[in-house]
């Protein structure tokens, strides 16, 4: 994985040997040696990530980070402090002013390449979501903004996987009133809660002697339910090998033994804020999904939704698997509806027939506004008797009972004319919709408020 790196540190030879190894491993590195300079270079050349030293003259390395974050172009760059301090204050600082980790000089290489590949891996996925949301927003199809700043307030519910249950309980204790934890002693229980329950955030010992966690974390990742969510680790550490592994493996961060309760604070805060925003850019891609191919007014499909699921049809007719039949609808003297008692009751009755679809069809059937006062019903599985008999009860449920139009105005009694056609060898989605189409213009001829459906159909059935 390659991607640009902005290296900052006053002193030159530093400078000079990180840029060294990072371009040892393909790394595009950019460099600066003054707080100013850096934040400047952030602006402009918007890194993957930045290596940012604290002890520097001027403007230190805490100010540099709070400043990146502050500003909406650098915000979403993760950021490394490198420093010579190692208490955990200090630690505590860095994250507050919104660092996403903390290596202490002299640099272990290994370590330095495992986080900065971690760390990479996430900016990439952020990257991807925000890009989509920006596309989407640009299109038409997202409306809203998604806050660059998210509240991390309310349920906060955390997961804790102990061997030790003194320790577990100093960690929920370290944690504070603020979060719903939950402790457990084994992963079984563990893999079990994650599956049944929805977690903020999954706190595991991996210095454990009672299991693996190094295999749990790799059983979560590789598990659809536990892929985006984030993981602290709690180390040794002197132990090198496993805070490597644990970074490769997909564990978001590391925290080092003996839990401090203020830096805890600081990156469990760091991890959920990083999730609520994702889940929040998620939220926004799948809602605009929705919008694309919902019809605003009836709740249901679209035509490019049904287009869509009638292609997969024909896929699964010709492959054998089923057949499929489709129902084209129209109300009956509609446009006698809008011009006696205005539009806003045409929307109602509209509504109506489309509450009236979804309750009277299967949940397997597609139901679509096709345009205008046309409607569209896949029923996948169908034969042309089958789709007669749901027909039938739709038509009868429309007829059954009058539509209430509001504004004080006396119910109307609406009705329905249906057209049905079944799918046959070498039929396109265009053939089948024509025939229903005919079909649907007898039902018309022949009266309205009635069902017709294609005579070969009925005799293939």
């Amino acid at each position: 994985m390659s991607g640009r790196i902005l290296v900052v540190d006053d002193i030159e030879p530093n400078v000079r040997l990180l840029k060294a190894k990072l371009e040892a491993e393909y790394y595009d590195v950019l460099t600066a040696t003054r707080g100013a300079q850096a934040i400047e270079i952030a602006k402009e050349a918007v890194p993957d990530l930045i290596l940012l030293d604290v002890m520097m003259p001027h403007m230190d390395g805490y100010e540099v980070c709070a400043r990146l974050k502050d500003d909406p172009r650098t915000r979403h760059i993760p950021v490394i402090l490198v420093t010579a301090l190692d208490q955990q204050e200090d630690r505590v600082c860095g994250l507050e002013a919104g660092a996403d980790d903390f290596l202490t000089k002299p640099i272990d290489d290994v370590t330095l390449m495992a986080r900065v590949r971690s760390l990479l891996r996430l900016k990439m996925v952020m990257d991807e979501l925000r890009s989509r949301e920006a596309n989407g927003r640009a299109m038409g199809a997202i409306f809203s903004q998604t806050p660059e700043c998210i509240d991390i307030k309310g349920d906060m519910r955390i997961l804790v996987l102990e061997d030790d249950e003194g320790q577990g309980q100093r960690i929920q204790q370290k944690l504070g009133a603020g979060y719903a934890t939950t402790l457990c002693w084994e992963p079984r229980e563990a893999s079990a809660l994650l599956q049944k329950n929805t977690f903020d955030l999954f706190i595991v010992n991996l210095a454990a002697r009672g299991f693996d966690g190094l295999r749990l974390c790799a059983r979560i990742r590789s598990d659809e339910t536990g892929r985006l969510m984030p993981i602290l680790a709690l180390v040794d550490p002197g132990n090198r090998d496993r805070i490597v592994r644990a970074l490769d493996l997909g564990v978001s961060d590391v925290l080092f033994r003996p839990v401090e309760a203020n830096e805890l604070a600081a990156r469990v805060q760091t991890q959920i804020r990083r999730k609520r925003y994702a889940d929040t850019l998620r939220k926004s891609l799948d809602d605009s999904f929705e919008m694309s191919v919902t019809d605003q007014l009836t709740g249901l499909n679209n035509r490019r939704f049904m287009d869509a699921r009638l292609e997969d049809a024909l896929v699964r007719f010709s492959r054998g698997v089923e057949t499929t039949s489709v129902l084209m609808l129209d109300v009956d003297f509609f446009k006698a509806v809008n011009d006696q008692w205005g539009h806003d009751a045409g929307d109602r009755v509209l509504q109506e027939i489309a509450r009236r679809i979804k309750a009277n069809m299967r949940a397997i059937d597609v139901g679509c506004r096709y345009g205008g006062e046309e409607f569209v019903i896949v029923m996948p599985g169908a034969t042309i008797e089958d789709a007669r008999q749901a027909a039938e009860r739709l038509r009868a449920a429309v007829e059954g009972s009058a539509f209430e139009i509001g504004q004080g105005k006396p119910p109307v009694k609406i009705t329905i004319s249906g057209g049905l056609a079944q799918l046959r060898d070498g039929d396109t989605a265009k053939r089948i919709m024509a025939r229903a189409d005919a079909c649907l213009y007898a039902a018309k001829s022949a009266g309205r408020n009635c069902i017709k459906s294609d005579e070969k159909d009925s005799q293939a059935a």
